[in-house]
């Protein structure tokens, strides 16, 4: 499935009313069997320039405040609740939440034009959306607070470098180089993907000895499914293993 973030016009900023969407497609996606893959992208010249300051939908008082921010952190936490693998897909500027969004998916694929910022701090914002807890995870507490206290725009190959982008390439070929990640993706064993996430979402709020027991128990599951039977199968009949998730 593919989730379009679609306000070309304002570089697809999100309104209030857009969290509580988002959380709803992000649900779906966890409960739908036919949705394996989820891709998140925006429509335009932008992935997705954060919160729509005009449109924010933010009530008046300091505790309607509190429960709105709560809800965009159920949001945030309805994406990393997938149990399936999520690609995020930046076309052009990714700051604020959009950032945080971006980062919020399991691999993050961006085109030569991008740009990333968490630029919270030059709206007179604190970081949100995931963000406090996601980019010190991938660049380290003293570069996270260096781009968080900065908020420095940065281009597509310094993320790259950084590790909060997996892969950058050019701009015509973005298209291509997702479809074809979804397309491997799509190959694997979804019960294998889904166990493999969870453990390695796991990896730094666990002991290593509760890991490998967890790995233990996960390939317990993995092995009692018909996918992992149909891989020895086609591993001894030498052709690619044709999984159903079942």
């Amino acid at each position: 499935m593919t989730l379009t973030l679609n306000r070309p016009e304002k570089m697809n900023a999100i309104t209030g009313a857009m969290w509580g969407g988002l959380e709803d497609v992000f649900d779906e996606v966890a409960r739908n069997r036919d949705d394996r893959v989820l891709v998140v992208t925006g429509a335009g010249r932008a992935f997705c320039a954060g919160a729509d300051l005009v449109d924010a939908g933010m009530p008046r008082t300091s505790g309607q405040r509190l429960e709105h921010m709560r809800g965009v952190g159920r949001s945030a936490a309805a994406l990393r609740a997938i149990t399936k693998p999520t690609i995020a897909k930046v076309n052009g500027v990714a700051a604020g939440a959009g950032l945080s969004l971006a980062l919020g998916c399991d691999l993050v694929v961006a085109s030569d034009a991008a740009r990333f910022s968490a630029i919270f701090v030059q709206r007179g914002l604190s970081i949100d959306y995931g963000g406090s807890w996601l980019l010190p995870r991938l660049v380290g507490i003293h570069k996270a607070k260096e781009l968080a206290l900065l908020a420095d725009v940065i281009p597509a190959a310094d993320a790259e470098r950084l590790g909060i982008v997996n892969r950058v390439t050019p701009a015509e070929a973005l298209e291509r180089e997702v479809d074809a990640l979804v397309a491997r993706l799509l190959a694997m064993a979804p019960v294998a993907l889904s166990q493999t996430k969870h453990l390695l979402d796991q990896a730094f709020s666990t002991t290593f000895e509760d890991a490998v027991e967890a790995e233990a128990m996960a390939q317990v599951v993995s092995l009692s499914t018909p996918d992992a039977k149909e891989a020895v199968r086609a591993f001894m009949e030498k052709r690619d293993p044709q999984f159903t998730g079942d």
